[in-house]
């Protein structure tokens, strides 16, 4: 699902000044971290400019093929590294109709996020990557695809699989799903994502 063109009043996420040089950072060309993200040079470029919005996966394809994570990108900085986050600190952070909320600290080597997706938000996008991925049921359903097999998850359920298993996930009621979701971090410039539709490419 494309990202919304942002209209004159519409506030983007801090990500876009961060992107360019965090590329840069990785010794990667626009056309190399585009392609490794399933992105079009172009739509990578509209990112680094804040003419688009990024969604979550991009934020995550983005933050694991750099060698980061999604706190760096949206250019959040800590004095330190802390066992403990307060509720208070939680800034809710919306991109691609998703609203999530960093739940773990910043620079580990997995990283924790309470999530909602609202129902047809980023049904159809396909997500494949090294690592392993948990998620917790909240409140609401959730249908999520691994492989060629459907399942519905109901609040208090979870799941936790190897994210090379291409995946979706999607909100199967109107209300839409809230979700804790935990996904460990590969520290490495090189490790790829595929990231795009089941059909054809993401713009």
């Amino acid at each position: 699902m494309n990202a919304p063109e942002p209209g004159p009043g519409d506030e983007l996420p801090a990500v876009a000044p961060q992107l360019r040089a965090l590329r840069r950072r990785a010794g990667l060309t626009l056309e190399a971290a585009a392609r490794s993200a399933g992105l079009s040079p172009a739509h990578l470029s509209r990112l680094e400019t804040g003419q688009r919005q990024p969604s979550l996966p991009m934020l995550l394809a983005l933050a694991r093929i750099y060698g980061t994570t999604v706190s760096d990108l949206l250019g959040e900085t800590v004095a330190e590294r802390d066992s403990i986050v307060r509720a208070s600190d939680m800034e809710p952070v919306h991109a691609g109709g998703w609203t999530y909320v960093q739940a773990g600290s910043s620079g580990r080597g997995m990283q924790a996020l309470r999530v909602r997706v609202p129902y047809g938000t980023q049904g159809d996008i396909v997500r494949v990557h090294p690592g392993e991925e948990w998620l917790y049921v909240l409140k609401g359903r959730l249908r999520l695809r691994l492989g060629d097999t459907v399942h519905l998850l109901a609040p208090g359920d979870s799941a936790h699989f190897d994210s090379l298993t291409p995946h979706r996930l999607a909100a199967e009621d109107h209300d839409g799903v809230e979700l804790l979701f935990v996904h460990t971090l590969l520290q490495s410039p090189t490790a790829t994502l595929c990231l795009g539709h089941l059909t054809g490419e993401l713009p």
